[in-house]
C-alpha cells in the first residue's frame, strides 16, 4: 500500500503510477491511498525537520499488518544524519520516502517521478530484508546525494532481485 501524507490531490496520479511500478518490481498488488491522518510529534523545531523514525513507528502502529510505504513532502532526518530521502524497517512493514529533497531547483516532474520510484523501491526493499547493494545502478545502492539517486535505476539488480525472491519464498513458507 502506498499512502501519501499531506500531499495535494493532483499527486494522486503520481502515487497510482508509483503503486503500479512497485507492484511490478515486488510482484504484488499495490494501491495508492491518501490519508487524512498525520503522524503526531514527528516535527523537531530545533532542526526544522521531521523524524523519519517517528514516522515509521506511527505507520507500524496505524497499519500493523500491512506493508505500507508513506510518501510525504516534509523534510526527514535521522539524529546522526543531516537529512534522509527515506527510511524503512529492515524486514518490517513500514517505510517512508520524502519528496522534499528529491526535486532539485531546476528539475521537473520527470526527475521527481524517477527519483521517487528509485527511493521507494529502495526503502521497500529494506522491508523485504534487502541491504545496501555495491552495484551503483541498483535501486538498493546507498544514496547520500541526488547524484547518487540519479545514477540508479528504479529496478533491482539481478543479485538483489534473486535475494528478494528468496525472501518472498521464505515469507510464504513461514
Amino acid at each position: 500500500m502506498v499512502r501519501w501524507i499531506g500531499a495535494e490531490a493532483e499527486d494522486g496520479r503520481l502515487m497510482a503510477e508509483l503503486a503500479s511500478h512497485l507492484g511490478h518490481v515486488f510482484g504484488c498488488h499495490g494501491e495508492a491511498a491518501p490519508t487524512p491522518l498525520r503522524p503526531p510529534d514527528t516535527f523537531d523545531p530545533r532542526r526544522g525537520q521531521h523524524s523519519s523514525s517517528k514516522v515509521l513507528r506511527w505507520l507500524a502502529e496505524t497499519w500493523p499488518r500491512q506493508r505500507t510505504l508513506a510518501v510525504t513532502d516534509v523534510d526527514l532526518f535521522l539524529p546522526v544524519l543531516t537529512f534522509v530521502f527515506g527510511e524503512a524497517q529492515l524486514k518490517g512493514h513500514a517505510a517512508v520516502v520524502s519528496t522534499a529533497r528529491l526535486a532539485g531547483r531546476e528539475d521537473g516532474l520527470l526527475a521527481l517521478r524517477s527519483r521517487l520510484w528509485i527511493e521507494a523501491v529502495h526503502e521497500l526493499g529494506h522491508t523485504w530484508g534487502l541491504v545496501h547493494c555495491p552495484e551503483r545502478t541498483c535501486a538498493m545502492a546507498r544514496s547520500g546525494t541526488l547524484y547518487d539517486v540519479d545514477v540508479k535505476t528504479p529496478e533491482l539488480c539481478p543479485d538483489c532481485a534473486s535475494l528478494l525472491r528468496a525472501a518472498e519464498r521464505e515469507g510464504a513458507e513461514a
